[in-house]
Protein backbone atom coordinates (compact mmCIF):
# COMPACT_ATOMS: atom_id res chain seq x y z
CA UNK A 1 0.00 0.00 0.00
CA UNK A 2 1.15 3.44 -0.32
CA UNK A 3 2.64 5.53 2.48
CA UNK A 4 2.65 9.01 0.99
CA UNK A 5 0.87 11.12 -0.90
CA UNK A 6 3.69 11.10 -3.59
CA UNK A 7 3.67 7.31 -3.73
CA UNK A 8 -0.40 7.75 -5.02
CA UNK A 9 0.74 10.26 -7.50
CA UNK A 10 3.69 7.94 -9.50
CA UNK A 11 2.78 7.33 -13.16
CA UNK A 12 3.54 4.85 -15.95
CA UNK A 13 4.33 7.94 -17.77
CA UNK A 14 8.11 8.29 -17.62
CA UNK A 15 8.08 4.53 -19.46
CA UNK A 16 5.74 5.87 -21.94
CA UNK A 17 7.44 8.62 -23.31
CA UNK A 18 11.07 7.05 -23.22
CA UNK A 19 9.19 3.52 -25.31
CA UNK A 20 6.36 4.99 -27.34
CA UNK A 21 8.68 6.61 -30.06
CA UNK A 22 10.17 3.19 -31.01
CA UNK A 23 6.22 1.72 -31.40
CA UNK A 24 5.13 2.58 -34.94
CA UNK A 25 1.32 1.80 -36.77
CA UNK A 26 1.79 -0.55 -39.66
CA UNK A 27 -0.66 0.05 -42.65
CA UNK A 28 -0.50 -2.87 -45.39
CA UNK A 29 -2.48 -3.18 -48.34
CA UNK A 30 -3.31 -5.71 -50.48
CA UNK A 31 -5.02 -6.71 -54.15
CA UNK A 32 -7.84 -9.33 -53.50
CA UNK A 33 -9.37 -11.25 -56.57
CA UNK A 34 -13.39 -10.68 -55.36
CA UNK A 35 -16.54 -11.36 -57.86
CA UNK A 36 -18.57 -8.63 -59.25
CA UNK A 37 -21.85 -10.22 -58.23
CA UNK A 38 -23.01 -12.55 -55.82
CA UNK A 39 -24.34 -14.87 -58.79
CA UNK A 40 -21.35 -15.26 -60.41
CA UNK A 41 -20.87 -18.88 -59.17
CA UNK A 42 -24.24 -19.61 -60.34
CA UNK A 43 -24.55 -22.17 -63.00
CA UNK A 44 -27.56 -20.78 -64.32
CA UNK A 45 -26.42 -17.21 -64.53
CA UNK A 46 -23.03 -18.18 -65.99
CA UNK A 47 -24.79 -19.56 -68.73
CA UNK A 48 -26.58 -16.50 -69.91
CA UNK A 49 -24.18 -14.11 -68.70
CA UNK A 50 -20.39 -15.97 -69.31
CA UNK A 51 -17.78 -13.75 -68.47
CA UNK A 52 -19.72 -10.83 -67.37
CA UNK A 53 -19.36 -12.25 -63.53
CA UNK A 54 -15.63 -12.49 -63.73
CA UNK A 55 -13.66 -11.57 -60.48
CA UNK A 56 -12.11 -8.19 -60.71
CA UNK A 57 -9.44 -6.98 -58.21
CA UNK A 58 -9.80 -4.91 -55.38
CA UNK A 59 -7.89 -3.41 -52.71
CA UNK A 60 -7.95 -3.48 -49.26
CA UNK A 61 -5.91 -2.23 -46.14
CA UNK A 62 -5.40 -3.74 -42.62
CA UNK A 63 -3.18 -2.06 -39.98
CA UNK A 64 -1.46 -3.42 -36.85
CA UNK A 65 1.66 -2.28 -34.91
CA UNK A 66 5.20 -2.52 -35.06
CA UNK A 67 8.60 -2.16 -32.73
CA UNK A 68 11.62 -0.43 -34.20
CA UNK A 69 14.64 -2.96 -32.87
CA UNK A 70 17.30 -1.22 -34.89
CA UNK A 71 18.10 2.14 -35.01
CA UNK A 72 18.87 1.38 -38.89
CA UNK A 73 15.41 1.51 -39.38
CA UNK A 74 14.26 -2.56 -38.69
CA UNK A 75 10.80 -3.09 -37.60
CA UNK A 76 9.04 -6.20 -35.93
CA UNK A 77 5.68 -7.03 -36.34
CA UNK A 78 3.16 -10.01 -36.72
CA UNK A 79 3.73 -12.25 -39.98
CA UNK A 80 -0.37 -11.93 -39.15
CA UNK A 81 -0.36 -8.67 -40.50
CA UNK A 82 1.49 -8.15 -43.53
CA UNK A 83 0.95 -11.22 -44.53
CA UNK A 84 0.11 -11.26 -48.84
CA UNK A 85 0.63 -7.38 -48.37
CA UNK A 86 1.28 -5.92 -52.12
CA UNK A 87 2.97 -2.11 -50.06
CA UNK A 88 3.50 -1.46 -46.14
CA UNK A 89 3.89 1.82 -44.64
CA UNK A 90 4.94 2.69 -41.34
CA UNK A 91 3.60 5.88 -39.26
CA UNK A 92 6.07 6.74 -36.58
CA UNK A 93 4.37 8.12 -32.75
CA UNK A 94 5.23 11.82 -34.72
CA UNK A 95 3.37 11.46 -37.47
CA UNK A 96 6.27 10.85 -40.37
CA UNK A 97 5.49 8.40 -42.86
CA UNK A 98 7.94 5.21 -44.61
CA UNK A 99 7.63 3.27 -47.07
CA UNK A 100 9.09 -0.40 -45.76
CA UNK A 101 10.66 -3.69 -47.63
CA UNK A 102 9.26 -7.56 -45.76
CA UNK A 103 12.59 -8.64 -44.70
CA UNK A 104 12.10 -11.71 -42.56
CA UNK A 105 8.33 -13.64 -42.56
CA UNK A 106 8.30 -16.44 -40.33
CA UNK A 107 5.02 -17.64 -40.01
CA UNK A 108 6.20 -20.60 -37.70
CA UNK A 109 6.54 -17.31 -34.64
CA UNK A 110 3.89 -15.13 -36.78
CA UNK A 111 6.78 -12.75 -36.43
CA UNK A 112 7.63 -10.75 -39.42
CA UNK A 113 10.86 -8.04 -39.81
CA UNK A 114 10.44 -4.73 -42.10
CA UNK A 115 12.90 -2.25 -43.44
CA UNK A 116 12.52 1.32 -44.19
CA UNK A 117 13.24 1.77 -47.90
CA UNK A 118 14.82 4.96 -47.80
CA UNK A 119 15.74 6.00 -44.61
CA UNK A 120 18.26 9.06 -45.80
CA UNK A 121 20.13 8.32 -42.87
CA UNK A 122 17.33 9.05 -40.18
CA UNK A 123 18.31 7.62 -36.79
CA UNK A 124 15.32 5.49 -35.57
CA UNK A 125 14.39 5.20 -31.65
CA UNK A 126 15.50 1.58 -31.58
CA UNK A 127 13.97 -0.57 -28.31
CA UNK A 128 15.56 -3.05 -25.98
CA UNK A 129 14.77 -5.94 -25.66
CA UNK A 130 14.15 -7.55 -22.05
CA UNK A 131 14.60 -11.49 -21.03
CA UNK A 132 11.77 -12.66 -20.75
CA UNK A 133 12.75 -15.50 -18.76
CA UNK A 134 12.93 -13.04 -16.12
CA UNK A 135 9.07 -12.40 -16.04
CA UNK A 136 6.95 -13.97 -13.05
CA UNK A 137 3.56 -13.57 -12.86
CA UNK A 138 2.15 -10.33 -11.28
CA UNK A 139 5.00 -8.15 -12.96
CA UNK A 140 3.41 -4.45 -14.21
CA UNK A 141 3.56 -4.51 -17.47
CA UNK A 142 2.19 -2.08 -20.06
CA UNK A 143 0.89 -2.24 -23.79
CA UNK A 144 1.24 -0.10 -26.79
CA UNK A 145 -0.18 -0.12 -30.18
CA UNK A 146 -2.94 1.39 -32.37
CA UNK A 147 -5.88 0.06 -31.65
CA UNK A 148 -9.16 -0.24 -33.76
CA UNK A 149 -6.86 2.60 -35.93
CA UNK A 150 -7.15 4.99 -33.13
CA UNK A 151 -3.96 6.18 -32.82
CA UNK A 152 -1.02 4.94 -30.71
CA UNK A 153 -2.33 4.08 -27.39
CA UNK A 154 -1.67 2.90 -23.96
CA UNK A 155 -2.81 -0.05 -21.42
CA UNK A 156 -1.65 -0.87 -18.09
CA UNK A 157 -1.58 -4.70 -17.25
CA UNK A 158 0.16 -7.63 -15.23
CA UNK A 159 1.28 -10.75 -16.11
CA UNK A 160 -1.49 -12.92 -15.50
CA UNK A 161 0.44 -16.44 -16.57
CA UNK A 162 3.20 -17.45 -18.74
CA UNK A 163 3.88 -20.39 -21.11
CA UNK A 164 0.51 -20.38 -22.32
CA UNK A 165 -0.11 -22.88 -25.48
CA UNK A 166 -3.27 -23.70 -27.68
CA UNK A 167 -3.93 -19.81 -28.30
CA UNK A 168 -2.92 -19.80 -31.88
CA UNK A 169 -1.52 -22.30 -34.46
CA UNK A 170 2.16 -21.54 -34.41
CA UNK A 171 4.51 -24.61 -33.85
CA UNK A 172 6.15 -22.63 -30.80
CA UNK A 173 3.54 -21.53 -28.72
CA UNK A 174 4.83 -20.40 -25.02
CA UNK A 175 2.92 -16.55 -25.11
CA UNK A 176 2.96 -14.48 -22.25
CA UNK A 177 -0.58 -13.73 -20.96
CA UNK A 178 -1.49 -9.72 -19.75
CA UNK A 179 -5.02 -8.21 -18.86
CA UNK A 180 -3.14 -5.26 -20.58
CA UNK A 181 -5.86 -4.38 -22.98
CA UNK A 182 -5.19 -5.67 -26.29
CA UNK A 183 -7.40 -4.94 -29.33
CA UNK A 184 -7.68 -5.51 -33.00
CA UNK A 185 -4.66 -3.31 -34.35
CA UNK A 186 -2.41 -3.99 -31.48
CA UNK A 187 -1.00 -7.12 -33.08
CA UNK A 188 2.77 -6.53 -33.39
CA UNK A 189 2.88 -3.55 -30.76
CA UNK A 190 5.16 -3.81 -27.79
CA UNK A 191 4.95 -5.42 -24.35
CA UNK A 192 7.33 -3.65 -21.96
CA UNK A 193 8.42 -3.62 -18.29
CA UNK A 194 8.92 -0.87 -15.78
CA UNK A 195 12.16 -0.39 -16.77
CA UNK A 196 10.64 0.33 -20.49
CA UNK A 197 12.41 -2.78 -21.84
CA UNK A 198 10.59 -5.33 -24.44
CA UNK A 199 9.26 -8.42 -22.99
CA UNK A 200 6.99 -9.55 -25.33
CA UNK A 201 5.15 -8.60 -29.01
CA UNK A 202 1.28 -8.38 -28.61
CA UNK A 203 -0.27 -10.81 -31.12
CA UNK A 204 -3.19 -12.63 -30.11
CA UNK A 205 -6.77 -11.57 -27.95
CA UNK A 206 -9.37 -14.34 -26.55
CA UNK A 207 -12.85 -12.95 -27.24
CA UNK A 208 -15.88 -13.73 -27.87
CA UNK A 209 -17.03 -10.31 -28.72
CA UNK A 210 -13.87 -8.88 -31.14
CA UNK A 211 -12.75 -6.72 -28.29
CA UNK A 212 -10.37 -6.80 -25.16
CA UNK A 213 -11.97 -8.92 -22.15
CA UNK A 214 -8.57 -8.71 -20.43
CA UNK A 215 -7.04 -11.94 -21.91
CA UNK A 216 -4.24 -11.22 -24.27
CA UNK A 217 -1.31 -12.71 -25.65
CA UNK A 218 2.33 -11.91 -26.35
CA UNK A 219 4.96 -13.76 -28.32
CA UNK A 220 7.77 -13.72 -25.46
CA UNK A 221 11.21 -11.45 -26.18
CA UNK A 222 13.47 -14.00 -26.57
CA UNK A 223 12.10 -15.72 -29.08
CA UNK A 224 11.05 -12.20 -31.02
CA UNK A 225 15.14 -11.59 -30.54
CA UNK A 226 16.24 -14.04 -32.91
CA UNK A 227 13.96 -13.06 -35.58
CA UNK A 228 14.59 -9.46 -35.12
CA UNK A 229 18.69 -10.27 -35.04
CA UNK A 230 18.00 -12.18 -38.61
CA UNK A 231 16.63 -9.04 -40.05
CA UNK A 232 19.06 -7.38 -38.77
CA UNK A 233 21.69 -9.16 -40.06
CA UNK A 234 19.66 -10.01 -43.46
CA UNK A 235 20.56 -13.41 -42.48
CA UNK A 236 17.85 -16.82 -42.48
CA UNK A 237 16.14 -18.03 -39.25
CA UNK A 238 17.79 -21.39 -38.36
CA UNK A 239 17.18 -23.38 -35.35
CA UNK A 240 17.98 -26.43 -33.82
CA UNK A 241 16.69 -29.38 -34.33
CA UNK A 242 16.14 -32.54 -31.85
CA UNK A 243 14.90 -35.03 -33.78
CA UNK A 244 12.16 -36.67 -31.48
CA UNK A 245 8.54 -36.75 -31.10
CA UNK A 246 7.11 -36.32 -27.63
CA UNK A 247 3.71 -35.90 -25.71
CA UNK A 248 3.05 -34.32 -22.17
CA UNK A 249 3.41 -36.17 -18.96
CA UNK A 250 0.25 -36.86 -17.86
CA UNK A 251 -0.98 -37.65 -14.06
CA UNK A 252 -0.88 -41.64 -14.83
CA UNK A 253 2.42 -41.26 -16.38
CA UNK A 254 4.22 -39.21 -13.55
CA UNK A 255 2.66 -41.96 -10.84
CA UNK A 256 3.95 -44.68 -13.31
CA UNK A 257 7.33 -43.27 -13.28
CA UNK A 258 7.44 -42.31 -9.47
CA UNK A 259 7.46 -38.56 -10.40
CA UNK A 260 5.78 -36.20 -7.11
CA UNK A 261 3.88 -34.23 -9.80
CA UNK A 262 3.55 -34.68 -13.31
CA UNK A 263 5.50 -31.95 -16.05
CA UNK A 264 8.01 -32.72 -19.10
CA UNK A 265 8.46 -33.67 -22.51
CA UNK A 266 8.34 -37.40 -22.78
CA UNK A 267 10.07 -39.28 -25.81
CA UNK A 268 7.29 -41.27 -28.11
CA UNK A 269 9.88 -41.86 -31.10
CA UNK A 270 12.93 -40.86 -31.79
CA UNK A 271 14.83 -39.80 -35.50
CA UNK A 272 16.86 -42.30 -36.87
CA UNK A 273 20.42 -41.05 -36.82
CA UNK A 274 19.09 -37.88 -35.74
CA UNK A 275 20.70 -35.35 -33.12
CA UNK A 276 18.68 -37.04 -29.80
CA UNK A 277 19.48 -40.57 -31.64
CA UNK A 278 23.22 -39.57 -31.17
CA UNK A 279 23.72 -38.18 -27.98
CA UNK A 280 21.44 -41.22 -26.57
CA UNK A 281 17.75 -40.30 -26.16
CA UNK A 282 15.59 -42.77 -26.50
CA UNK A 283 11.84 -43.57 -26.38
CA UNK A 284 10.29 -43.54 -22.30
CA UNK A 285 13.34 -40.85 -21.60
CA UNK A 286 11.41 -37.24 -19.79
CA UNK A 287 13.04 -33.98 -20.51
CA UNK A 288 12.15 -31.99 -17.31
CA UNK A 289 14.58 -28.70 -18.08
CA UNK A 290 16.50 -27.09 -20.66
CA UNK A 291 19.62 -24.86 -19.26
CA UNK A 292 18.17 -25.13 -15.83
CA UNK A 293 14.79 -23.98 -17.06
CA UNK A 294 11.85 -26.39 -16.19
CA UNK A 295 9.70 -27.59 -19.13
CA UNK A 296 6.09 -28.55 -18.35
CA UNK A 297 5.51 -29.95 -21.81
CA UNK A 298 6.72 -30.29 -25.54
CA UNK A 299 5.32 -26.87 -26.63
CA UNK A 300 8.01 -25.38 -23.46
CA UNK A 301 11.10 -27.32 -24.75
CA UNK A 302 10.41 -26.80 -28.28
CA UNK A 303 10.81 -22.76 -27.03
CA UNK A 304 13.59 -23.23 -24.95
CA UNK A 305 15.46 -25.31 -27.85
CA UNK A 306 14.60 -22.99 -30.45
CA UNK A 307 15.67 -19.71 -28.62
CA UNK A 308 19.40 -21.54 -27.94
CA UNK A 309 22.05 -20.84 -30.69
CA UNK A 310 23.36 -23.29 -32.94
CA UNK A 311 26.61 -24.61 -32.37
CA UNK A 312 26.63 -24.12 -28.69
CA UNK A 313 25.36 -26.68 -26.44
CA UNK A 314 22.37 -27.06 -24.18
CA UNK A 315 22.08 -29.27 -20.68
CA UNK A 316 18.75 -30.88 -20.80
CA UNK A 317 17.63 -32.96 -17.61
CA UNK A 318 16.69 -36.07 -18.42
CA UNK A 319 14.63 -38.98 -16.21
CA UNK A 320 15.05 -42.65 -17.26
CA UNK A 321 14.01 -45.35 -14.78
CA UNK A 322 13.79 -43.35 -11.71
CA UNK A 323 17.32 -41.35 -12.29
CA UNK A 324 17.78 -38.01 -13.31
CA UNK A 325 21.23 -37.09 -15.21
CA UNK A 326 22.21 -33.91 -16.86
CA UNK A 327 23.07 -34.23 -20.69
CA UNK A 328 25.35 -31.56 -23.16
CA UNK A 329 23.18 -31.54 -26.16
CA UNK A 330 24.90 -30.43 -29.39
CA UNK A 331 22.65 -27.91 -30.91
CA UNK A 332 22.67 -28.70 -34.68
CA UNK A 333 20.68 -27.05 -37.66
CA UNK A 334 17.78 -28.59 -39.03
CA UNK A 335 19.61 -30.64 -42.31
CA UNK A 336 19.10 -28.54 -45.58
CA UNK A 337 17.97 -30.79 -48.60
CA UNK A 338 20.08 -32.03 -51.11
CA UNK A 339 20.37 -30.86 -54.28
CA UNK A 340 19.33 -34.01 -55.20
CA UNK A 341 16.34 -34.17 -53.27
CA UNK A 342 14.48 -31.70 -54.71
CA UNK A 343 12.77 -31.63 -58.55
CA UNK A 344 11.14 -28.80 -60.47
CA UNK A 345 9.04 -29.45 -63.21
CA UNK A 346 8.85 -27.58 -66.57
CA UNK A 347 8.24 -27.41 -69.88
CA UNK A 348 5.37 -29.13 -71.56
CA UNK A 349 3.50 -31.12 -68.96
CA UNK A 350 0.34 -30.69 -66.67
CA UNK A 351 2.56 -31.09 -63.26
CA UNK A 352 4.92 -27.51 -65.01
CA UNK A 353 5.50 -25.23 -62.31
CA UNK A 354 6.14 -27.58 -59.01
CA UNK A 355 8.42 -27.94 -56.84
CA UNK A 356 8.40 -31.04 -54.90
CA UNK A 357 10.88 -31.82 -52.41
CA UNK A 358 11.69 -35.78 -51.06
CA UNK A 359 10.76 -36.70 -47.39
CA UNK A 360 13.34 -37.13 -44.83
CA UNK A 361 13.38 -37.55 -41.32
CA UNK A 362 13.49 -33.98 -40.63
CA UNK A 363 11.08 -32.37 -42.62
CA UNK A 364 8.94 -35.63 -41.95
CA UNK A 365 8.72 -34.59 -38.31
CA UNK A 366 7.89 -31.15 -39.27
CA UNK A 367 5.16 -32.00 -41.40
CA UNK A 368 3.34 -34.64 -38.67
CA UNK A 369 4.39 -37.57 -40.73
CA UNK A 370 6.24 -41.06 -39.31
CA UNK A 371 9.92 -40.69 -39.90
CA UNK A 372 9.73 -43.76 -42.63
CA UNK A 373 6.96 -41.81 -44.61
CA UNK A 374 7.95 -42.28 -48.38
CA UNK A 375 6.69 -39.80 -51.17
CA UNK A 376 7.61 -36.27 -52.31
CA UNK A 377 5.93 -33.09 -50.77
CA UNK A 378 5.40 -30.83 -52.70
CA UNK A 379 6.79 -27.54 -51.47
CA UNK A 380 5.86 -24.41 -54.20
CA UNK A 381 3.33 -23.56 -57.20
CA UNK A 382 4.01 -20.89 -59.64
CA UNK A 383 0.65 -18.86 -60.09
CA UNK A 384 -0.89 -19.48 -63.14
CA UNK A 385 0.73 -22.77 -63.80
CA UNK A 386 -0.61 -26.00 -65.07
CA UNK A 387 0.17 -27.60 -61.75
CA UNK A 388 -2.06 -25.04 -60.26
CA UNK A 389 -4.55 -25.11 -62.44
CA UNK A 390 -5.22 -29.65 -62.29
CA UNK A 391 -5.23 -28.61 -58.23
CA UNK A 392 -2.00 -29.34 -56.74
CA UNK A 393 -1.28 -27.62 -53.44
CA UNK A 394 1.59 -26.89 -51.24
CA UNK A 395 2.21 -29.71 -48.47
CA UNK A 396 0.56 -32.32 -50.97
CA UNK A 397 2.21 -35.52 -50.63
CA UNK A 398 2.31 -37.14 -53.52
CA UNK A 399 2.71 -41.41 -53.08
CA UNK A 400 2.51 -42.51 -56.74
CA UNK A 401 1.52 -41.21 -60.33
CA UNK A 402 0.18 -44.05 -62.64
CA UNK A 403 0.90 -46.69 -60.57
CA UNK A 404 4.76 -45.85 -60.48
CA UNK A 405 5.80 -45.28 -56.40
CA UNK A 406 7.14 -41.80 -56.05
CA UNK A 407 10.16 -42.42 -53.01
CA UNK A 408 12.82 -39.65 -54.74
CA UNK A 409 12.79 -36.74 -56.33
CA UNK A 410 14.71 -37.88 -59.30
CA UNK A 411 11.58 -40.32 -59.83
CA UNK A 412 9.12 -37.98 -59.80
CA UNK A 413 11.16 -35.74 -61.77
CA UNK A 414 11.58 -38.72 -64.63
CA UNK A 415 7.67 -39.85 -64.27
CA UNK A 416 6.15 -36.27 -64.43
CA UNK A 417 7.88 -34.54 -67.38
CA UNK A 418 6.52 -37.39 -69.61
CA UNK A 419 3.33 -36.90 -71.87
CA UNK A 420 0.82 -39.39 -70.72
CA UNK A 421 -3.44 -39.01 -71.91
CA UNK A 422 -4.17 -39.47 -68.41
CA UNK A 423 -2.63 -39.40 -65.28
CA UNK A 424 -3.53 -41.26 -61.89
CA UNK A 425 -2.16 -39.16 -59.23
CA UNK A 426 -2.05 -40.85 -55.60
CA UNK A 427 -1.61 -38.04 -53.05
CA UNK A 428 -1.98 -37.49 -48.57
CA UNK A 429 -3.78 -33.84 -48.07
CA UNK A 430 -4.76 -33.22 -45.15
CA UNK A 431 -4.00 -36.92 -43.47
CA UNK A 432 -6.43 -38.50 -46.28
CA UNK A 433 -5.32 -40.24 -49.58
CA UNK A 434 -6.70 -39.62 -52.48
CA UNK A 435 -6.70 -41.40 -55.65
CA UNK A 436 -7.44 -38.62 -59.15
CA UNK A 437 -7.44 -39.22 -62.89
CA UNK A 438 -6.89 -36.31 -64.93
CA UNK A 439 -6.86 -35.84 -68.86
CA UNK A 440 -3.01 -35.35 -69.87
Amino acid sequence: MPEAQQQVQLSFAPVVQAVSPSVVNVYATRIEQRSASPFANDPFFSRFFGDQFQTRPRESRSLGSGVIVDAGGVILTNSHVINGATDIRIALNDGREFAVDLVVEDQQTDLAVLRVRDANGTDFPAITFANSDDLLVGDLVLAIGNPFGVGQTVTSGIVSALARTGVEASDYEFFIQTDAAINPGNSGGALVDMRGNLVGINTAIYSQTGGSVGIGFAIPANMARLVAEAGVSGGEIVRPWFGAKMQAVTADIAVSMGMAAPHGAMITEVAPDGPAERAGFRSGDVILSVDGLRVDDPSAFNFRLATRPIGQTAQLERLRGGATETISFPLEAVPSAAAEAVASISGNTRFAGVTVRQLDPALSEAKGLPYDASGVIVTAIEPGSAAEAMGLRVDDLILALNDAEIGTASRFAEIASQRARTWQIILQRNGRVTRSIVSG
